[in-house]
């Protein structure tokens, strides 16, 4: 009888390219291991579609994946990874969620939440190419950020519930190009080039993240350590971001929120410190993941 992997009540999802030509699939991720969740019986292609099937679907392939044997289970060395969120209904990105950046930015943060959408073009995988339009933008930042997964339709919740609502979380770089935010009034296009909103490497389950007030969060350009904060230092909560923006509007599930990055934005260090073609950058969040991207030529 094939020995079974032991295996936490907690899981982590991830996309997975098994094949240059293939398409990202679904694959339950545990200690550094994966199983494809189709080899668990489940029907399932996406992350999106799972949440969308709700909460019996999630635990009937967290107990696939909890008895699968030893053997079914592969090594993620050498995998390439898709976006660990593909076909969102939306992508939601809040501005200005930490006191240090919107300073730094000279930009206002006291009115509210400031929202704007990131276009599906955008979304980027953990060890993927960001490519750099030089010939639009020289100053091309960076921003850690917690991404936060919603799980079910949240209308008019409370902070106080607002956490029930959430799937997990992941790890984003929102990428901008400041010269273009601020010469426009939003901030979608600055920000939604392709490639510009590297997401995962996985999307960690909510009842692995007790507090999302108490991660840590960092940045490294080139291994220069450029942000270096906490998840504690939000403006808004997490929980109270669900709940302001579910009194004007539904979140599906499996929207997304990128909820804000902390200081240290390449434009505010002297001299400025952007992206280049042969960069490397990479996100650390405590207990969710570390998401590395790799800055092209475009």
């Amino acid at each position: 009888m094939s020995r079974q992997v032991r295996y936490p009540g907690t899981v982590r999802f991830a996309h997975l390219i098994p094949a240059p030509t293939s398409a990202p699939e679904l694959v339950v991720v545990h200690d550094e291991r994966y199983v494809a969740a189709r080899a668990l019986g489940a029907n399932y292609a996406t992350l999106q579609q799972l949440i969308e099937a709700g909460g019996e679907a999630v635990d009937q392939l967290r107990a696939a994946a909890a008895a699968a044997p030893a053997d079914a289970w592969q090594d993620l060395a050498n995998v390439s990874y898709g976006p660990a969120i593909l076909g969102a209904p939306i992508v939601l990105a809040v501005g200005l969620n930490y006191d240090e950046h919107a300073s730094e930015l000279s930009l206002d943060n006291d009115s509210g939440p400031v929202l704007f959408s990131l276009f599906p073009n955008s979304l980027g995988a953990h060890n993927g190419e960001v490519p750099i339009p030089v010939h639009i933008s020289e100053e091309v930042d960076y921003e850690g950020e917690l991404g936060v997964v919603i799980g079910r339709a949240a209308k008019n919740v409370t902070a106080d519930e607002a956490l029930d609502y959430v799937f997990g979380y992941t790890v984003i770089n929102d990428i901008t190009a400041r010269n273009v935010q601020f010469q426009e009034p939003q901030w979608s296009r600055c920000k939604s080039f392709d490639g510009f909103t590297p997401v995962g490497p996985v999307v960690v389950t909510a009842d692995e993240i007790p507090d999302p007030q108490a991660l840590a969060i960092t940045t490294d350009v080139d291994g220069l350590r450029v942000q270096d904060s906490t998840t504690g230092f939000m403006v808004r909560t997490v929980a109270e971001l669900i709940a302001s923006i579910s009194q004007s509007l539904t979140l599906l599930p499996g929207t997304v929120i990128s909820t804000g990055s902390p200081g240290g934005a390449g434009r505010s260090r002297k001299p400025p410190l952007y992206l280049v073609p042969g960069t490397e950058v990479t996100v650390s969040i405590e207990n969710v993941g570390v998401l590395t991207s790799h800055c092209t030529r475009a």
